[in-house]
């Protein structure tokens, strides 16, 4: 990390926003969802001072030096005003739907929050930087799920197509920064993260919703467990090596740039199935489910990131075994 000397947001000459993490404030909205808690102990770690934005209702979280909660509701212009009201070097926007059947099942709220939230946290936040004369670096956390489907690991400049609410919402994101970019100077980088899970991922994502059912099976001794496809090719990430990614983004991303954080390692999901059927010891059959197959999925989403571990050094530190472990000992624990 860089020198105390080194802690500020480079100029338009030097083109990006190269400082040290150690004594630089940063902002995390969604700091209390599961990438947001690794994000915030990442950052603690590096020696930066972080404001964890949670949503409305929700605890403060953990208590740490250099570690502060603030409210934030993207559905309320004045607590997203209040939220942007202290200076800081960075902001790290993972609040959002994340939930694609939550969104499914509301578009107009998942666009509202995370499109025209993001609209006006960017707004907001230009408008503060003006007061403050600082140029803070806006790091907006997408989706690959705006991509269209490609047969091949997917390029930051391949053709977006967003097939579900959540994507639309997440590209609507997006745009909205960008728009703020060009017209009022705010400094952006966006990146879209391919799959990732860990310890403490809600237990409907994929991932945590097979460990815990294929647990229940070896609890109860049933003989048989239902699936979807599992023909879908999938690239898979540990939650830690994406906040890595963010991390890096900020000290070495190129404003105006778009990163995919991705592992570069196609894996079907009856690969992964039949590794936590190891990892339990059990062999159940398997009885197709017509329920759990989505009817937007794509058969083939992996990623290159080629450009993030050329701007940054980033390199996936960790395993899919890693990541399967990690889920299964924090549902026994």
């Amino acid at each position: 990390m860089g020198t105390p000397s080194q802690l500020r947001a480079i100029g338009p000459d030097d083109g990006g926003c190269r400082f040290g993490a150690a004594g630089v404030k940063v902002l995390v909205t969604g700091a209390n969802g599961f990438v947001g808690r690794t994000v915030v102990r990442r950052l603690l770690a590096d020696g930066a001072s972080v404001i964890a934005a949670v949503g409305p209702g929700a605890s403060g979280g953990a208590v740490a030096p250099n570690l502060t909660s603030v409210s934030l509701d993207l559905g309320n212009d004045v607590s997203i005003r209040e939220c942007v009201s202290t200076p800081v070097d960075a902001v790290i926007h993972l609040a959002a739907i994340a939930l694609s059947r939550a969104a499914d099942r509301d578009p107009g709220m998942a666009w509202r929050i995370n499109a025209e939230g993001t609209a006006k946290l960017t707004s907001e936040l230009a408008a503060a930087a003006a007061r403050w004369q600082t140029q803070p670096v806006f790091l907006l956390a997408s989706t690959a799920d705006v991509y269209a489907w490609q047969q091949r690991p997917i390029k930051e400049e391949d053709c977006v197509q967003p097939s579900t609410a959540y994507a639309t919402s997440k590209l609507g994101a997006e745009l909205a920064a960008r728009q703020v970019e060009r017209c009022r100077g705010l400094k952006v980088i966006i990146a879209r993260p391919f799959l990732h899970s860990g310890a403490g991922q809600d237990e409907t994502f994929w991932v945590p919703a097979r460990s815990k059912l294929l647990r229940l099976v070896k609890h109860t001794g049933a003989v048989a467990v239902p699936v979807g496809d599992l023909t879908a090719v999938r690239d898979f990430l540990h939650v830690d090596d994406v906040a890595d990614a963010y991390a890096l983004l900020l000290q070495r991303g190129m404003p105006g740039e778009v990163y995919n954080i991705a592992s570069g390692r196609a894996v079907t999901l009856e690969e992964i199935h039949a590794r936590l059927e190891q990892l339990i010891g059990i062999t159940p059959k398997h009885e197709r489910d017509a329920s759990q197959v989505r009817r937007e999925a794509r058969p083939y989403l992996v990623g290159d990131a080629a450009k993030l571990r050329a701007a940054t050094g980033w390199r996936p530190a960790r395993t899919l075994d890693d990541i399967l472990r990690d889920v299964l000992d924090a549902q026994t624990n």
